[in-house]
């Protein structure tokens, strides 16, 4: 007795595939991202002990810029897909929806930019 093996078919991702994957993989990413953040700022450092000094050491080390770029990138990708999905709620023609989903997505793009732009650009020691 043969088995014959099913055709495999190839199937065209879509906007809301693409969106679906992305959360579920940022988000392994976005958790211990945001727990770090929190346990070093409220917990290790202590919101009481944060002034001017502390931002400036903080944003003088490339690699706590890095750490928040990805921190607002992720964060804000999960927000941002939040309100396509609320979008979805209340717009019922599909070429519309998409429409608004890409114009969601030019916008996270923009605003995790120019936030990276502002991040990087930020010289720290202040006031040499």
């Amino acid at each position: 007795m043969t088995t014959t093996q099913p055709e495999q078919i190839q199937v065209k991702k879509t906007l809301d595939q693409v969106a679906w994957s992305w959360m579920r993989y940022s988000a392994f990413l976005l958790i211990p991202l945001a727990w770090g953040h929190i346990i070093l700022q409220d917990v290790v450092v202590g919101v009481h002990n944060m002034d001017l000094g502390y931002a400036t050491e903080r944003m003088a080390n490339l690699g706590w810029k890095i750490y928040d770029i990805l921190l607002l990138g992720f964060a804000f990708a999960h927000g941002m897909n939040g309100v396509r999905q609320v979008a979805r709620d209340y717009i019922t023609n599909a070429k519309s929806y998409r429409t608004v989903s890409y114009i969601i997505l030019v916008v996270w793009f923009i605003v995790t930019l120019v936030g990276a732009i502002a991040l990087l650009a930020i010289n720290a020691p202040l006031g040499g």
